[in-house]
């Protein structure tokens, strides 16, 4: 519970704690950074938010590079760090918990040219941080020409003492541009570590550009948009890119947004999430750029996500949603979307939702009526799911020109005005989240849904929220009495009208259920209603990470745990608990056989909470390739391996666990990366899917492989005929 609503806990039932955070004007102070389901995540491109350091524009080992007039839109404009820090008040005002900021590592220093010799007007400066030159150093325009951390540590300083976490953009798959600048060099904090065109230690891949998006091999192992494709299971590479996520997290960042992980080889993210979280407490999600389930690696996605131990961003939620306030399509198509994720997602209320973002047209160039900008706002802040909102739009700020596609998403952040609809309504609702885990925890039901009206209900514990929302224009729409977890009695909007909402009287109906009264919904209005009660025992509502070995630090969060230290179990082992509050404990893992967990807290008083998954591994991750030779391949066949560890499957052969399928770029001969423990004696086996789902297995015994303790491996076996 928040310090405001503590100070008024005697006045204040835990309903109107909103009201209370509300009126003091702060933000509740944000919770451990693994658990992000509580947070309001701000996206920002640091060199389009605010220019607080004028010496960094125009640095002089990457000159000439900086736009003063904000007219070409691949310079750099001026936002950095210091910028970040001088908005801090505006960012906590709204209520946000959490900042994503562009990636910070050193980008190349010269502009980018074409084969005369002239800079590429579409591919100019590196303003938005994607063209990697030094992971080991902090980008010059966003801190200073030393390229240091000072500025960079202030600003996370500066955000964690207002409660705010800092989630680093960090993209490891790739150094720069193989055909102009730096040609693809590689530095390690100003010494070249890596050449592109002179690469005999293997540190990337050499394949070509990218051409077949459908092609997993492609996908994994070619160059992406020209980027030199770095090779992660080279050891130097591996322990590069790992040291300087550890080094990020030494400044200060709380979570991670991995770039790209659909084109990283997939094993090796795997060891990337186990490395992050092994060597200080994070949250991750990855980027896994798809349109949905007819995406013909939807399944692999959701694999990833279920098994690798991070999230990803919700594509398939956000497209639905773009399609139902743009494109005018009917509230059905976001009900569909939620019921397939929610059926193919271990752990939905980890995906991290949003509306606009950095690489699609914002929503007000799509369609420009800030109704329907608000309304989608709405959904996403309340709807389940790790709330995204992208800079600028609480201001209504977009560029249409070509359809407002990159570049034109990423606007020069020109107004910070906090009393429009859009900052008023995430503050609102930011601090609903806080005061109300029905929003981070919670179940959610959809109560009634036409073609332009969603009514649904958030749950956890005694925790509800009731949200209607109503997208037509022009017609008020009247829904009959509902079903609700609301107790009875009248409740107002939490939006106080801002969006046309009303209130609502709840009734005891026939049966002895909460019902409404009918629902009288104003054109483009959004209604929120909520009660807050306090459980009458413990609740635990998020777990993160989700997997680990023995000794990783875990943090489970909820309410009604107690002041008081209780206990943690992991099936029956008690874990040793390093920190208790009443709605958040950290644990670690306890010397457990690997395997899938119920993890229970045990208050004081000896009150048993709700169970929860947790999976345990056996040690630490390492990168290993797997190759197989001569695999007698059927039409349409899938290879994959099974073996004597969590991560491989522990014998079974089910595709959507044990890792697969295979890449097979020149057959007979297939291989795949994946993360095994470090030191295992692992044994495995290889097995073949054919198109018809029959499953044809090696013959004889089992491969055997000695796990190395550090670094990356490699083994290669036979087809056992």
């Amino acid at each position: 519970m928040s310090p405001v609503c503590l100070r008024f806990k005697k006045l204040f039932d835990r309903s109107l704690c909103l009201l209370a955070l509300l009126t003091a004007g702060v933000a509740a102070p944000a919770l451990h950074a693994q658990d992000f389901r509580k947070q309001v995540i701000y996206q920002i491109i640091t060199d389009r938010f605010f220019d607080g350091d004028r010496t960094n524009n125009n640095p002089p080992q990457s000159p000439g590079m900086y736009d003063p007039t904000k007219t070409n839109w691949q310079a750099y404009w001026g936002g950095d760090f210091a910028g970040i820090q001088d908005k801090l008040p505006y960012l906590k005002r709204m209520g946000i918990t959490a900042i994503w900021i562009s990636p910070s590592v050193d980008n190349i220093n010269v502009p980018m040219t074409g084969p005369d010799g002239k800079p590429v007007p579409y591919l100019f400066a590196p303003y938005h941080g994607y063209i990697n030159r030094d992971f080991m150093r902090v980008e010059e325009h966003f801190g200073s020409s030393r390229n240091d951390w000072k500025a960079f540590d202030s600003m996370t300083a500066a955000a964690h003492a207002d409660g705010i976490r800092i989630v680093l953009d960090f993209s490891p798959n790739d150094s720069n541009l193989t055909f102009t600048a730096e040609h693809g060099n590689l530095y390690d904090n100003g010494k070249l570590l890596a050449t592109y065109d002179h690469d005999p230690q293997g540190m990337f891949h050499h394949n070509g550009m990218l051409t077949n998006i459908n092609d997993a091999y492609q996908l994994q192992y070619y160059n992406v948009f020209g980027l030199a494709d770095l090779n992660q299971d080279n050891p130097t590479i591996d322990r590069y890119i790992k040291d300087s996520i550890h080094q990020f997290q030494d400044h200060g960042v709380d979570a991670v947004r991995l770039d790209a992980v659909r084109h990283i080889t997939w094993g090796w993210s795997y060891s990337f999430a186990n490395s992050v979280y092994s060597y200080k407490p994070s949250f991750i999600f990855g980027e896994w750029f798809m349109g949905g389930p007819q995406d013909p690696f939807y399944s692999d996605a959701c694999k990833f996500a279920n098994h690798s131990g991070m999230s990803l961003l919700d594509y398939p939620f956000a497209i639905a949603i773009r399609d139902v306030f743009a494109n005018d399509k009917g509230f059905s198509e976001i009900q569909k979307m939620l019921d397939r994720e929610d059926r193919n997602f271990a752990h939905p209320l980890d995906l991290v939702t949003f509306v606009d973002n950095h690489d699609i047209p914002r929503l007000l160039s799509v369609k420009d009526n800030r109704h329907r900008l608000d309304e989608a706002e709405a959904l996403v802040l309340t709807a389940r799911g790790i709330p995204v909102i992208y800079y600028g739009d609480e201001q209504y700020l977009h560029n249409d020109t070509d359809g407002g596609r990159d570049p034109y998403t990423r606007v020069w952040m020109s107004s910070y005005d906090t009393h429009t609809v859009g900052f008023r309504l995430v503050q609102r609702l930011a601090a609903l989240r806080q005061s109300n885990d029905a929003l981070a925890y919670g179940s959610m039901q959809m109560l009634q849904i036409e073609p332009d009206v969603f009514v649904f209900e958030r749950r956890f514990a005694n925790d509800v929220v009731l949200v209607a929302i109503n997208k037509s224009e022009a017609a008020s729409a009247t829904i009959p009495a509902l079903a609700t977890s609301l107790p009875p009695g009248n409740y107002r909007d939490v939006l106080t009208g801002l969006m046309d909402g009303s209130r609502l009287r709840v009734r005891r109906g026939a049966g002895g259920q909460s019902e409404t009264g009918p629902l009288a919904l104003p054109p483009h209005s959004v209604s929120v209603w909520q009660s807050a009660r306090s459980a009458s025992g413990p609740e635990v509502g998020s777990i993160g990470p989700t997997i680990g070995q023995p000794g990783m630090q875990i943090t489970i969060a909820g309410q009604h745990f107690g002041a008081s230290q209780g206990s943690v179990l992991v099936g029956s082992a008690a874990a040793a608990v390093r920190s208790w509050t009443d709605e958040t404990v950290t644990f670690t893992i306890p010397a457990v056989p690997p395997g899938q967990y119920s993890v229970r807290l045990r208050t004081a008083q000896g009150s048993e909470s709700n169970p929860v998954p947790f999976t345990t591994i056996e040690n630490r991750l390492i990168p290993v390739t797997f190759t197989v030779d001569n695999v007698p391949l059927l039409p349409g066949g899938s290879v994959y391996l099974t073996g004597n560890t969590v991560g491989t499957g522990q014998w079974k052969t089910d595709p959507s666990i044990a890792p697969g399928p295979f890449l097979c770029p020149h057959s007979p001969t297939c291989f795949l990366d994946i993360s095994v423990p470090a030191g295992k004696a692992l044994e495995f086996r290889v097995f073949l899917i054919a198109r018809d789902g029959s499953l044809h297995s090696e013959r004889g015994g089992k491969h055997a492989y000695a796990v190395p303790n550090s670094g990356t491996g490699s083994v290669t076996v036979d087809w056992q005929r």
